[in-house]
């Protein structure tokens, strides 16, 4: 037998062996050894507990720690971990990574995971770090679904979806619900809260009302932030999966970020989840949703989502001012002022206001049922 050979065998015979010690294959993730605030041996400490947890191969990338020798090295100054984690992941010495900074191209985003402390559930957020759109209301459509491709990745079939309560929220909500009277198979989430609806408020995050809330990347970067380490402090995150695997059309690779004050935990929930979709194949699961998206309208409802440029404001006069007993929701706060308009022209008499869960319209109850309809035929419900 050929030394070749020998050595074919032999690496067989050892992948064998290890998957029957661990219940499984393992899934080679690359983990930057170096960078975090709260020393090396920490970030040594998570690899150790993620190994031990089965279904990962921690690869570490920088100085060896010592104590920690079971572990895989790939030795490097501290200075160029940042490079070597990045030539690992590209030349697919590693099938994923965990890194506390990466130069994601425009258009790439990630897709975080937190323990939701009402009921102690997971939540998806999408998105935490990146930035898969410079338009504000493109990137939180795009984060929808990519926020659903992790959720498949990590073999939930048919993920609930709310959208948060921010600037933008009801325009996104519009335009997937549009979608999905074109056939996108989203299902949509509920509140928690009495008057319901799929648009979600602070105590929707606190229950995990949803598998995934999409959101602007950041506010999704700050509610990771408080719910990893809201039991510590804040100098050190305990708890939830980190900031969550890399999404974008056309990216290939699986990168998850975690803070420089992620904890073990943290760092070993990290590199369990970017193996879990990896194995689970969120490339390809990516760009099945975004053809999917695209074939129910989604370059379509991306362009209405695009400011377009200013035009001049038509003088639009308030018609006589009646009672107001009654409101409509739905409406983004960005649009309120221009939806009275419309109103206004159809001589009806309103009026914009916030209410408890966002703007609302005040207006005569005996308008209601028309201004809906007008409002839907100029696309503002």
């Amino acid at each position: 037998m050929s030394d070749q050979i020998k050595q074919i065998v032999g690496t067989a015979l050892r992948e064998i062996i290890e998957s029957a010690k661990t219940g499984g294959p393992r899934v080679r993730v690359g983990l930057m050894a170096a960078g975090s605030e709260h020393g090396p041996e920490e970030i040594a400490r998570g690899a150790r507990l993620a190994a031990q947890n089965g279904g990962v191969c921690p690869v570490m990338i920088g100085p060896r720690t010592p104590g920690y020798d079971e572990l895989e090295w790939i030795e490097c100054d501290e200075a160029e971990v940042p490079a070597r984690l990045e030539k690992a992941v590209k030349d697919g010495e590693v099938e994923g990574a965990v890194a506390m900074h990466f130069p994601f191209p425009l258009g790439v985003t990630t897709i975080g995971r937190v323990m939701t402390p009402g009921r102690g559930r997971p939540m998806i957020l999408a998105s935490t770090t990146g930035t898969s759109s410079t338009v504000r209301g493109e990137a939180m459509l795009r984060n929808a679904v990519y926020g659903i491709a992790v959720a498949k990745a990590l073999g939930i079939a048919n993920p609930t979806v709310g959208i948060l309560n921010v600037d933008t929220a009801q325009p996104v909500f519009r335009s997937l619900t549009h979608m999905k009277e074109k056939g996108y198979p989203i299902t949509f989430g509920t509140s928690v809260r009495a008057d319901g609806g799929s648009v979600l408020r602070g105590n929707d995050i606190l229950t995990g009302a949803v598998d995934v809330c999409v959101t602007d990347t950041l506010t999704g970067n700050v509610l990771m932030k408080m719910f990893s380490s809201f039991t510590t402090g804040g100098s050190y995150e305990s708890t939830g999966w980190g900031y969550g695997p890399s999404c974008g059309e056309g990216w290939p690779y699986v990168v998850s970020i975690v803070s420089r004050a992620s904890g073990a935990p943290v760092i070993a929930n990290a590199l369990t989840l970017n193996a879990m979709v990896v194995a689970g194949g969120l490339s390809a699961k990516v760009a099945e949703e975004l053809k999917a998206a695209r074939k129910a309208g989604l370059d379509e409802e991306i362009e209405a989502l695009t400011p377009k440029a200013a035009q001049a404001e038509e003088d639009v006069k308030a018609p006589p001012a009646e009672p107001t007993d009654d409101e409509l929701h739905g409406i983004d706060v960005l649009e309120i002022d221009n939806a009275v308009k419309v109103l206004w022209k159809a001589n009806i008499y309103a009026e914009s206001a916030m209410g408890c869960t966002g703007p609302v319209i005040k207006m005569p109850a005996r308008h209601i049922e028309t201004a809906k309809e007008l409002l839907k035929q100029n696309g503002y419900l």
